[in-house]
């Protein structure tokens, strides 16, 4: 793309913002009638957030358009998206007298079980989209009412990357696949997956995902993540790194992010999902899901300490100065330009 015509901005996002409150080192789920205590907390923005956040600290120009209360939740959800973390809010919007929604999550056993109270936001997400403005790629949680301005956004030549959350009701309506019809990726957990598809291994449910979208990812957890590439014939079975748990809160999000993030650079299907597998690895070894999201300082130190051949194509994107001396140089900063990594 020429520099002329490159968009202002690399990824635009458009979904359900929450505030989490994360527990984690228990032992154990809390019974009725008992109190458990916890060896660690966090909070922090969730839900979309935790795409923003990621891609934000991989250096893509960010945008999101979502709905905040104007309690303390939410007045703290912004700061920190814009300020901290240089996410452009443009086009998000503050609702007075609407209470933000809460999740709290207990992380034990290498997972974690969620608890959310809200109501939906004044306003729907497509909304909130509008017209997308110019982007190279643009994410969504798909529901039933993203159709108009995915599609709007696929139209103006945005990739679009989809992901789904957790149907409360289990109904699980195949309708809502109708939407990948101009998506490029689709990014379902193994549960989300089966249950859509209605199959019963994941291996059955990318095979059908792969005829509704050109790139079909299946995450499976500690069992790594399973893919096909229709626009390139390829597949990939790739295990996940092996890592101590704190906290799986946001991984999914973070492994999205991390999947855009490789994709606009352009790697083999293979390397996008070893990229996004270690965004997430390295995600949940920490509190929360949007502020454990690494930055380039984290991947280029883990890089340094282990020197996997599966992830040489590192060196593509770590100068050789920078692997040398990440340990003693502080924070890495690079920037993504029109023709990928700088």
């Amino acid at each position: 793309m020429p520099a002329e015509s490159a968009p202002d901005i690399d990824v635009f996002l458009s979904g359900l913002l929450f505030f989490d409150l994360v527990f984690t080192g228990l032992e154990r789920p809390p019974e009725p009638g008992t109190e458990v205590w916890t060896g660690g907390m966090g909070s922090g923005p969730g839900g979309i957030a935790n795409f923003a956040v990621a891609l934000s600290r991989l250096g893509l120009r960010t945008s999101l358009a979502a709905a905040f209360g104007t309690d303390v939740y939410g007045r703290y959800c912004w700061d920190v998206l814009s300020r901290q973390e240089h996410i452009d809010l443009s086009r998000s919007r503050r609702f007075p007298e609407w209470h933000s929604p809460v999740t709290v999550s207990l992380a034990y056993a290498g997972d974690r079980a969620m608890v959310t109270h809200g109501h939906p936001p004044p306003v729907p997400v497509a909304e909130l989209a509008g017209s997308p403005p110019p982007s190279r790629a643009t994410v969504a949680h798909i529901g039933l009412d993203t159709a108009d301005w995915v599609h709007t956004a696929h139209q103006a030549g945005s990739l679009v990357f989809a992901d789904v959350g957790w149907d409360p009701s289990e109904a699980w309506s195949a309708a809502l696949l109708d939407q990948l019809a101009c998506c490029h990726a689709f990014l379902p957990n193994d549960v989300e997956a089966m249950r859509y598809t209605r199959t019963d291994t994941p291996e059955a449910a990318l095979a059908k995902l792969a005829d509704l979208v050109p790139v079909a990812v299946i995450t499976r957890g500690a069992a790594g993540v399973l893919a096909v590439d229709g626009t390139t014939g390829e597949t990939a079975d790739i295990p996940a790194l092996p890592v101590n748990v704190l906290d799986a809160t946001g991984a999914g999000d973070v492994f999205g992010a991390g999947f855009v993030a490789a994709t606009l650079t352009g790697w083999p299907l293979a390397d996008r999902l070893r990229f996004a597998g270690l965004t997430a690895g390295l995600s949940v070894q920490h509190f929360g899901g949007a502020l454990a999201a690494p930055g380039w300082h984290e991947i280029a130190e883990w890089h340094v300490r282990n020197r996997r051949p599966d992830y040489e194509f590192l060196e593509d994107v770590l100068p050789a100065e920078t692997i040398a001396e990440t340990s003693r140089r502080g924070p890495v900063t690079l920037g993504f330009g029109d023709d990928g990594w700088r």
